[in-house]
């Protein structure tokens, strides 16, 4: 069980959060101490004295990376909560059963765009700025798939390998391989979405319950009639007993008070 826990992906999602928060509690306590002994500082010296205000400004920095990342671990623990939806569930549903398929297709996208990068890179090092470092080549090739390029500079750098290597990357990673990604996610989440259909889960049923209640006490949503009428019959159910179910408890009493006089 103690394995097990550890496979899991919100598992780290939890411990980030604590290192993070306890981190950021100890840099927080070693900021207000630095910064009262700064304060002392300039009160004794009147302002005089140099500072070296390095360390405080790098504690301060700490401070907000550490803060930042416990908001985005807070952020994507929301997203756990996505499971007692229906509709909010199907992502998370979605990916579990794709992420095979979407590990070999990830792969074989990344090696095809690390060819295209060297591709690039090796032809247009000294003739294109966009490609002229490595890092540059990456994020020309990035824009390029969100369709975000000036095709003239290639074209101008070389009039022959320019616009096919172009054209390839375009066919090759633009067309077939973001058809590919949202073919396989589309194909899942349409059998997930079969599979909601068919069966049914107590726990949506709760969570609607919950958002219906939630609504109608703010003023949101109004109680439909056959609900508000329901509810009515329960009440009346619960206060008004049917002879023949009482019918057991009055011969109990008779036998008692029949005893009672003998």
């Amino acid at each position: 069980m103690e394995r097990k826990y550890f496979r899991q992906f919100w598992c780290y999602v939890e411990w980030g959060m604590i290192c993070c928060s306890w981190s950021s509690i100890g840099i927080y306590i070693w900021r207000y101490y630095e910064m009262k002994r700064i304060g002392e500082v300039f009160r004794r010296s009147k302002g005089y004295d140099y500072v070296n205000l390095q360390l405080a400004t790098y504690m301060n920095d700490t401070l907000t990376s550490l803060l930042g990342f416990c908001c985005f671990f807070g952020t994507v623990k929301l997203l756990r909560f996505c499971q007692y939806h229906r509709r909010l569930s199907l992502l998370a549903d979605t990916l579990r059963y794709v992420e095979k398929d979407l590990f070999f297709f990830t792969t074989s996208f990344g090696i095809m765009i690390m060819a295209f990068i060297v591709l690039f890179y090796l032809l247009f090092v000294s003739k294109i700025w966009a490609c002229s470092t490595l890092l540059h080549t990456v994020q020309m090739v990035f824009e390029t798939i969100l369709m975000k390029f000036n095709a003239s500079e290639i074209r101008a750098a070389d009039y022959v390998l320019g616009p096919i290597c172009f054209v390839l990357f375009i066919i090759f990673v633009v067309f077939i391989g973001k058809t590919m990604f949202v073919s396989i996610i589309s194909d899942e989440f349409r059998s997930v979405q079969e599979k909601y259909q068919l069966n049914s889960n107590e726990d949506f049923e709760v969570f609607g319950y919950m958002w219906d209640k939630f609504l109608q006490q703010i003023g949101l949503r109004k109680q439909a009639g056959w609900k508000l009428q329901e509810e009515r019959d329960k009440k009346m159910r619960s206060e008004y007993y049917d002879p023949i179910e009482r019918f057991p408890d009055k011969l109990i009493g008779m036998d008692a008070y029949l005893c009672y006089e003998t």
